[in-house]
């Protein structure tokens, strides 16, 4: 266990392991990173435990979480999303007490790591919660019971507007252009549908 005590070695697994809590809450319930982030977290804490450490800077860690949990939010995003990243590079870099104030972990690691750490959280942080933004231009899954009209006259095919989507659809009964419409049910990309005023009835 001697070398988890060594501070360039303690600091790589806190960073990963602040990195793999960090994409744990963005994309939670994958499993992997979640075990990941603990065994980090837990040979960094053996270290935590066993070495001399900056307590304000464990404590800068910490509170790290909070702009990043906030920067999920959609308002000041790239300000929270910033003011995280700062604080977790400074937090990790001056954790484990060198001689007099300094920390011990060598510069030229600490600069490389505090680097990529940086540009890596920004970007993939970044475009993980854009893609999760995203809605889907259609929803499959809540396609039946959605109303729409009918673009063409429909019986074995023809065409219908749902969700501001033009779909192709069939009905067991002639429907004229122009109608209003329910999705009864989906077959693939084929609609099922009925008249509302046959449905109402």
């Amino acid at each position: 266990m001697d070398i988890l005590l060594n501070p360039n070695t303690a600091y790589l697994l806190l960073v990963s392991g602040v990195l793999l809590t960090l994409f744990a809450i963005v994309t939670p319930g994958t499993g992997f990173l979640e075990v990941g982030a603990f065994f980090s977290l837990a040979l960094a804490g053996y270290a935590v435990y066993h070495l001399p450490v900056h307590v304000w800077a464990l404590i800068l860690l910490i509170l790290s979480l909070v702009p990043f949990i906030l920067a999920i939010r959609k308002e000041r995003r790239a300000l929270y999303l910033g003011l995280s990243i700062v604080g977790v590079v400074i937090g990790s870099a001056y954790m484990f007490k060198g001689e007099g104030n300094a920390p011990a972990v060598h510069p030229v690691l600490v600069s490389v790591v505090s680097l990529l750490m940086g540009g890596f959280l920004w970007l993939v942080v970044n475009k993980v919660l854009e893609a999760l933004d995203i809605r889907p231009t259609h929803d499959l899954g809540v396609l039946e019971g959605q109303t729409g009209e009918a673009k063409t006259e429909i019986h074995d095919e023809g065409s219908v507007q749902v969700s501001g989507e033009l779909w192709t659809a069939r009905s067991e009964n002639p429907i004229p252009a122009g109608t209003r419409i329910r999705v009864t049910k989906r077959d693939g990309f084929i609609l099922q549908v009925e008249p509302v005023d046959h449905l109402n009835k």
